[in-house]
């Protein structure tokens, strides 16, 4: 493979992804904030501003709303949401760093195996910041 193209794949690979990407999903589909606004039953007037706060990272949306920003674009809530997916995985991936680290009495295979599982990704993650 080319060395610019490695370049390229490996700076793509490096960035880090937005909070979320209600917006993207929105246009993609031709709705304005009001027609989601109403459509995550949203009353009154005004509808959009919700959707306008959530898509300019001015809130994060309760449980109810993501899964139904899910539910109208189609697409999972860890994808509307990369970015604070990451940082979620991130956050456990370094918690389960540290518990593999200390001692785990009587502890069985699988919650073994789990741990091994999330830390290892905390090493990952590390290297690619």
């Amino acid at each position: 493979m080319n060395r610019l193209l490695v370049h390229v794949l490996a700076h793509f690979n490096s960035m880090k992804s937005l909070p979320n990407y209600l917006q993207t999903q929105r246009k993609r589909l031709s709705f304005s904030q009001e027609e989601v606004g109403f459509l995550l039953g949203i009353a009154g007037m005004n509808k959009g501003n919700k959707v306008c706060r959530d898509e300019n990272f001015a809130r994060t949306p309760s449980l109810q709303d993501a899964l139904a920003y899910e539910a109208i674009y189609g697409r999972p809530v860890r994808e509307l949401f990369a970015g604070l997916y990451q940082q979620a995985e991130q956050d456990v991936a370094a918690r389960a760093k540290f518990l593999s680290f200390r001692k785990l009495q009587k502890s069985d295979a699988r919650k073994q195996q789990t741990i091994i599982q999330l830390a290892a990704k905390a090493s990952v993650n590390s290297s690619k910041q």
